[in-house]
This record gives structure tokens, sequence and C-alpha cells, in this order.
């Protein structure tokens, strides 16, 4: 199954736990990389934390989750190889697969609930990129990290 890096700040955190644990019955290998309550924290530090670990290959995938998604996505962002993005609709999850090759899913908690986040993660763990026309887009896009 795939290897996912999972973290959140203190606004997310108990969605963290839900879909930590609905990762792992689905048999999937999850890091989580904190935090270990809902203290507050700042989501920068935490969005870095699994940022970093899907750019140097740790793991495969990563997911985030803060109060909207947003602060978590422009912060993972910052990270050579990520493409973060927050995502409440199915349709933009799987188009951000399709298309844009999505390796960090942000989720906003106080945005969605249980249920669509948990089919969010579906969705971005299923889909895969299509590639073709897409790929040149993709290295695009990435090849904006160098400029600037």
């Amino acid at each position: 199954m795939t290897q996912i890096a999972l973290s959140s700040d203190h606004a997310g955190f108990e969605l963290k736990e839900k879909i930590k644990q609905y990762l792992a019955d689905a048999g999937h290998q999850v890091t989580d990389l904190g935090p270990s309550d809902d203290s507050r924290v700042d989501y920068p530090d935490y969005a870095q934390k699994v940022a970093e670990s899907v750019s140097l290959g740790q793991t495969s995938r990563g997911i985030l989750i803060c109060g909207t998604g947003i602060g978590m996505a422009i912060s993972a962002n910052k990270v050579k190889g990520v493409r973060a993005a927050s995502v409440s609709d199915l349709f933009s999850a799987e188009m951000t697969r399709k298309h844009n090759d999505l390796n960090v899913l942000c989720l906003g908690a106080r945005v969605i609930d249980e249920e669509l986040a948990k089919k969010l993660v579906d969705v971005f763990l299923q889909t895969d990129f299509e590639g073709g026309r897409h790929e040149v887009r993709v290295q695009k896009m990435m090849s904006l990290e160098n400029k600037g």
C-alpha cells in the first residue's frame, strides 16, 4: 500500500487522528509527524515536516490538515518537489491528481466533515496521474521553483 506522511495543526488534530486510523485500517503505512495533541501550534512547522518527507522520497504522498487547508498548502508548496492543494470537493481532488500529479493533499477541518474527508483521501490515493499533455504542464509548473 501507499506510504503516507500525515500532520496537522491544532485545528486539524481531531480529524488527523480519524484519518490516521482510517488509513491504517485500509492497510496504508502512515507516518504521523505530529502534533501529538490539540495544543496550539504553528501550521508551517508541520507542513514542512510532511512536505520534506515527500520531497525526500521518505513517503510517496502527504496529507495535511488545518482549519481551512489553505495555510498548509501554501506552506507545503514552498518545499521543492511538492505539489499541494487545499481540496474540499471530489471533482477537484480527482483533477488535482489526474492533471497536476498532486502529492500532498490539504484538508480543512473547519470546512469539511469526516465523511467527506475520507472520500477525498480515497480519491487522492486511488486516482492516477494521466501524464501526456499534463506531464509537460507539470514540468513547467515545477520549473518555477528555480525562478525568482
